[in-house]
């Protein structure tokens, strides 16, 4: 019986949750090429398609649906083994920062997986704006942090993209407007300048209707139905959720954001940071 290889796995589940073969090539850091010869092989593995022609591009056979549940355990019970090895004897001390973004979706477990593997390390972290966060890592006051992408670094380990998303209150908006309200954090921020740019080449009218310094701010704007927001799917919980078609609006960029590390952080760190590469993905 021929055996499950953990990278066919991870570049079949980067298929999964970026959607394409071309986002799982640059998220596993591939040519389309290779990716497809992966695809391949793994379907020589399990004796069965996996991947089907949808539209222009690929959905999952019933096999390969099947397969995604395995992949992830198999792939869960790889990084618990790799993090009891990497952290038996490793101390001190890792500063991470990152976006609300991340610290209220997915990240969370990971550090937690990290911390109970590495129980000598001590783990600080900080939850700020990426501008914050990138000027803190370039003073050395962070050893990791995860930020928005606008432009490549080359302190960068990683790097993120998800959809932009309009985003509003599962309620709809408390009253239907011609002119779109939007909850926006303010200035300056990746998702606001996509939003604005979005609607101008749209020829869409809107107002500032909920400004905010925080996530927390737009989410009670939103919430209560007085504006909608640009963000990812990670924000959409808690009563916000996907504007639907109706609002008319026009489509949004790709979100990048990306995992960067000082050049003097030590092993646990870049161990930390490989991690969070591999896990910070949205499950489909």
């Amino acid at each position: 019986m021929e055996t499950l290889d953990p990278d066919l796995l991870k570049t079949f589940l980067a298929f999964v949750d970026g959607g394409s073969l071309a986002k799982a090539a640059s998220t596993v850091g591939r040519t389309p090429s290779a990716v497809t010869a992966q695809m391949q092989r793994l379907e020589e593995i399990v004796g069965e398609p996996l991947l089907i022609p949808q539209g222009r591009g690929r959905g999952l056979t019933p096999a390969g649906e099947d397969l995604v549940g395995h992949a992830r355990r198999i792939l869960a019970v790889h990084t618990e083994a790799w993090l009891a090895l990497k952290g038996a004897r490793a101390g001190g001390r890792i500063a991470i920062g990152t976006t609300q973004d991340f610290a209220d979706q997915g990240l969370p477990d990971l550090l937690r997986a990290f911390a109970a593997s590495h129980p000598r390390v001590r783990i600080e972290l900080r939850v700020g704006r990426s501008l914050e966060l990138g000027s803190a890592l370039q003073a050395a006051q962070l050893d990791l942090a995860i930020t928005m992408r606008h432009a490549p670094s080359p302190d960068e380990a990683a790097m993120i993209s998800e959809p932009m998303l309009w985003l509003c209150s599962e309620k709809g908006l408390a009253a239907r407007q011609e002119v779109v309200p939007l909850a926006l954090l303010d200035s300056y921020c990746g998702f606001r300048e996509a939003a604005l740019n979005a609607l101008d080449a749209a020829g869409r009218r809107y107002r500032i209707a909920a400004g905010s310094a925080s996530l927390a701010g737009l989410r009670s704007a939103v919430n209560a139905g007085i504006a909608l927001t640009p963000r990812t799917r990670r924000f959409a919980h808690s009563g916000i959720v996907e504007a639907s078609a109706d609002f008319d609006l026009p489509p949004l960029p790709m979100a990048d954001f990306a995992i960067r590390i000082s050049r003097e952080a030590a092993r646990p760190a870049r161990d930390l940071a490989e991690l969070l590469a591999g896990g910070l993905a949205l499950p489909s």
